[in-house]
C-alpha cells in the first residue's frame, strides 16, 4: 500500500510539474505584475534585453502582440526564456473594428492561430492565455452609434469566448474604468458583464495618483467591487507613456522610483479586496525608458516635455525656444492629388500599401486620421517614406460634435499631440498641418438651432487657428460642404464659407458631384466659394466622392469608377484656368478609391 501510495504521491507530482511548465507561477501569493509589449519584433532575438527586464521589476505576466506572419520558432524560443523565470506569456491582439461584425473573423483568427500553435509545440513554449486590447470607442462612430456598436461588440466577444474556453488558455481583456456608464442592449451594466465574462480584465486606470480625487483607487472601486462579488480578478494598468496635455493620465517624466512607490501603495491599499490580482504597466518600451528620478515637478498639471531625444532644434533662434519647427519642404508637383485616410490603423499597419497606391494613382498630398494613443514612431517612419515621395502629409480629425464649444477640448487635444509629435521628430518625419473635417449639420442641434451651432463652430474654429498658430507654422485646412454660403456668420453680414477660407490656409471644398461641367457640376456647385477664394488669395482643393452614397449617383463616382473620375477631374485645371485659388483635387476616400470600380 505504501508503495501505491508513493506511486500516486510522484504521479501527482510529474502532472504538477508538467502544469507548472505550462503554465507558470504568478509568484508565491499569485500576485501579477503585468506589461504590455505591442512591439512583436522585439523578440526576434530571443527577447533577452525583455526578459532581462522582466527580471529586474518582477513582472511574471507579459502581454505579447501577436504578428501572424513571425515564426513560431520565434514565439517558442521567447515563450520557454519566460517560462523559465516563471513569467507567463498571454497572446495580445485588438483593434477597435473587432467590435464591428465585419471584423469578427480577424478576432477569432487571433484564438485560431494560438489554438493551433499550442497544438503544434512542447508545453514549455505554449501561450498562457489571450489578451484582447479592443477600444471601440475610438472609432469615429462611437459618438452616434454607440448603442449598435455595444451591441455588436457583445456578440463578436461571446464568438471569441465560445471558441477560446476550455482550450487551457486564461482569458483577458482591457477595458477602461469609464465603462460603468454604458450597459448591454437587456440592461446588463456593460462591466458587470466584462467581468463576469473572462477570468480577468485589466481595468486602464490611467492616473498618477493613488489616493486623490479621482485618483486610481476612486475610479476602479466599483470594478473590483464587481469582480468581489462575481469571483472574478482585476489588474489595474497604469500607463508610462507620453500623453501630450494629459500629464495626470501618465507616470511618463515621474521616474521609475516614483512609479514603484505608487505601485506598492495601490497594491497595498487595495489588498482587502479579494478580486485586486496585481498590477499592469503600459507599456515595456516607455518603462524601460524612464529614469529613476522624477523630471515633473509633483501635482504639476502641465502638459510634459517632449521626450528629449532627438532634439528639434539644438540652437533655437531667440524667442524660438518653444515653436514647433517647421517640417521639411516637399517637392512635388504644382497641382495637388491626394485623398483621404480614415482609418487610423491603416497608417500604422499597411503603411506600404498606402505608399505603393500613392505611387500609383500620382498622389502628393494626403489627410492622413490620427490615432492619438499612438506613439510618436508609429507615424515618423510613414511620414519620412511619404516625404522622400513627394507627399505632403497633413495629420486630421474630427468629428460633428466638435462644432459645439464642450467639445472644444477634442480638438485642442489633436492640436497639443501634433504640435509635440513635430517637436520629437526630425524635419522630414513631420507633418505639414492638421486638417478638420466638422460636419454639424447632421446633429440634432442644427435642425433645433443652427445659428447657435453655427456660434459655436466658427469660436471653435477661431480657437483652433490660434492655438495652432501660436507657436508653429503649422497649415490650418478644413472641409468644407459647398452650400455653407447661404448661412451667414453670427452677428456679421459675411457669408460662413468666406470666413472660413478667411480663417484657415486652405479648405477642401467639397463639390461632390459627378461631372466637371455644367450649372449642378463640379465647378458649379463650387463658384461662390471659389470667388471668395480668390478675393481672400486663399488656396481651395476640390475635393470629390467615390464612396456609394444614398444621396444620389450625381453625389458621387461610385457608380461610374475611378477611370471616369480621372478624366472628369483632368478638365478641372482648364475650367478653372483663370481662379488662381484652385490647387488640386482630393479624392474622398483612400478605403474606397482603392477598391473602385476601374
Amino acid at each position: 500500500m505504501k508503495v501505491k501510495g508513493y506511486q500516486k504521491l510522484a504521479g501527482l507530482l510529474v502532472v504538477m510539474l508538467l502544469v507548472g511548465l505550462h503554465t507558470p507561477a504568478y509568484g508565491e501569493n499569485n500576485s501579477k505584475k503585468a506589461t504590455w509589449i505591442w512591439q512583436t519584433e522585439l523578440i526576434r532575438d530571443g527577447g533577452e534585453e525583455l526578459l532581462d527586464f522582466s527580471r529586474e521589476e518582477g513582472i511574471n505576466l507579459i502581454y505579447l502582440q501577436i504578428d501572424r506572419q513571425l515564426s513560431s520558432d520565434i514565439y517558442e524560443a521567447f515563450i520557454e526564456r519566460a517560462h523559465k523565470d516563471q513569467i507567463a506569456v498571454h497572446a495580445l491582439g485588438g483593434d477597435p473594428r473587432w467590435a464591428l461584425t465585419e471584423h469578427l473573423d480577424d478576432m477569432l483568427g487571433l484564438a485560431d492561430w494560438v489554438i493551433d500553435y499550442n497544438g503544434k509545440v512542447a508545453a514549455g513554449a505554449r501561450f498562457d492565455g489571450i489578451h484582447l486590447d479592443v477600444e471601440p470607442y475610438v472609432l469615429a462612430k462611437w459618438e452616434t452609434e454607440q448603442v449598435q456598436i455595444i451591441t455588436t461588440w457583445e456578440q463578436n466577444l461571446k464568438a471569441f469566448l465560445s471558441l477560446a474556453s476550455g482550450k487551457g488558455l486564461e482569458l483577458g481583456i482591457d477595458i477602461p474604468f469609464w465603462f460603468d456608464q454604458y450597459a448591454l442592449a437587456d440592461g446588463t451594466n456593460l462591466n458587470e458583464w466584462l467581468i463576469g465574462s473572462f477570468d480577468h480584465v485589466t481595468v486602464m486606470a490611467y492616473r498618477n495618483e493613488v489616493e486623490a480625487e479621482h485618483g486610481i483607487l476612486d475610479l476602479t472601486r466599483a470594478e473590483l467591487e464587481l469582480a468581489d462579488r462575481l469571483g472574478k480578478q482585476i489588474l489595474i494598468g497604469v500607463n508610462t507613456k507620453e500623453m501630450p496635455g494629459e500629464s495626470y493620465t501618465t507616470f511618463y517624466g515621474h521616474g521609475k522610483d516614483k512609479l514603484n512607490q505608487k505601485l506598492d501603495h495601490l497594491s497595498s491599499a487595495l489588498g482587502t479586496y479579494p478580486s485586486f490580482a496585481g498590477v499592469a504597466i503600459h507599456d515595456i518600451r516607455n518603462w524601460q525608458s524612464m529614469s529613476n528620478d522624477e523630471i515633473v515637478p509633483p501635482g504639476s498639471t502641465d502638459p510634459l516635455p517632449p521626450s528629449p531625444a532627438p532634439e528639434p532644434n539644438p540652437n533655437p533662434a531667440p524667442g524660438e525656444g518653444d515653436r514647433v519647427p517647421d517640417a521639411d519642404p516637399v517637392t512635388r508637383d504644382p497641382m495637388v492629388r491626394g485623398t483621404y485616410i480614415w482609418e487610423a490603423h491603416e497608417v500604422v499597419q499597411n503603411s506600404q500599401e498606402i505608399l505603393d497606391f500613392a505611387k500609383e494613382k500620382k498622389l502628393n498630398w494626403l489627410y492622413v486620421r490620427l490615432d492619438l494613443e499612438q506613439p510618436y514612431s508609429s507615424y515618423s517612419s510613414f511620414v519620412k517614406q511619404a516625404a522622400a515621395a513627394g507627399i505632403e502629409v497633413h495629420a486630421m480629425g474630427g468629428h460633428p460634435i466638435w462644432a459645439l464649444e464642450e467639445n472644444r477640448p477634442r480638438m485642442m487635444r489633436l492640436v497639443n499631440y501634433v504640435k509635440n509629435y513635430n517637436r520629437a521628430v526630425e524635419g522630414d518625419e513631420r507633418f505639414h498641418g492638421i486638417h478638420l473635417d466638422i460636419e454639424p449639420y447632421v446633429l440634432p442641434a442644427w435642425k433645433e438651432n443652427s445659428q447657435q451651432v453655427i456660434t459655436e463652430w466658427t469660436a471653435n474654429l477661431d480657437a483652433f487657428v490660434t492655438e495652432l498658430k501660436k507657436d508653429s507654422s503649422l497649415e490650418a485646412s478644413m472641409d468644407m460642404a459647398v452650400w455653407l454660403d447661404k448661412y451667414k456668420v453670427t452677428g456679421e453680414d459675411m457669408s460662413l464659407s468666406k470666413w472660413m477660407i478667411n480663417r484657415m490656409d486652405h479648405v477642401s471644398l467639397m463639390a461632390f458631384r459627378d461631372v466637371a461641367e455644367g450649372s449642378n457640376g463640379i465647378v458649379g456647385v463650387s463658384k461662390e466659394e471659389i470667388a471668395f477664394a480668390d478675393e481672400l488669395g486663399k488656396p481651395i482643393k476640390i475635393s470629390v466622392e467615390i464612396k456609394a452614397s444614398h444621396e444620389g449617383d450625381h453625389i458621387t463616382f461610385h457608380e461610374e469608377g475611378a477611370a471616369y473620375m480621372e478624366e472628369e477631374l483632368a478638365k478641372l485645371p482648364a475650367l478653372l484656368k483663370d481662379s488662381p485659388s484652385f490647387t488640386g483635387s482630393v479624392v474622398h476616400a483612400y478605403a474606397y478609391w482603392k477598391s473602385a470600380k476601374p
